[in-house]
């Protein structure tokens, strides 16, 4: 990567520890006095904050994986007109808890075959992929647990079971290796400032 990387993401499957290592990584370059826009998926915008309380609540089958791609692409473009794009054109760097690679992962890889349509709608609507990927990888059997300990309420992907975050798990791996240019994988099963240490190594 021939400049710093000034939009940053986050991915990984369910309670990886991504959330902690976005925050920790927003807190480090700000005590350097680095302007840091930290954001989420879905959501980090009023109006797709709105679409992530109906994508991860309620019933595991409460949306049809096509629906949920139309639904998070939806929160992912308002995000970008009204969060990313304004933070970056003012120089600012943005981390941001999930973007795209999650749609492609968990509806476009693991919930029939739909990659084609995420890509297709990925293009014609967002046309923009982060400058680095860090995608956290950990055992998927500890990270749902961790996840489900959360009681946070917006755990329907979590009750899809360990089958599905082990689909997920191998989904980002893929993702990875067909990115290297942007996605680098880091070892979520250590201590999180472990983790940390190596984010900041690739920065």
């Amino acid at each position: 990567m021939s400049e710093a990387p000034r939009f940053i993401t986050f991915e990984g499957i369910d309670g990886s520890g991504k959330s902690t290592q976005a925050r920790l990584l927003a807190d480090a370059l700000r005590a350097d006095g680095t302007d840091v826009v930290l954001t989420r998926e879905p959501g980090g915008s009023p109006g797709a904050e709105e679409i992530r309380n109906l994508l991860l609540t309620g019933d595991t089958d409460r949306w049809s994986a096509m629906t949920e791609i139309l639904l998070f692409t939806a929160a992912r473009r308002d995000h970008l007109e009204k969060t990313v794009l304004p933070a970056l054109d003012a120089g600012k760097i943005v981390i941001s808890d999930r973007f795209a690679d999650s749609t492609r992962v968990y509806q476009g890889a693991t919930r029939g075959d739909l990659r084609p349509t995420v890509d297709a709608l990925h293009k014609l609507t967002i046309g923009r992929e982060p400058d680095l990927t860090l995608i956290i990888d950990m055992d998927p059997a500890i990270a749902l647990r961790r996840g489900l300990a959360r009681s946070s309420g917006e755990d329907r992907f979590e009750d899809m079971g360990l089958s599905f975050q082990e689909t997920l798990r191998h989904g980002f791996l893929t993702l990875a290796r067909d990115n290297a240019d942007r996605c680098v994988v880091i070892d979520g099963n250590r201590d999180p400032a472990a983790v940390a240490s190596e984010i900041r190594a690739h920065l």
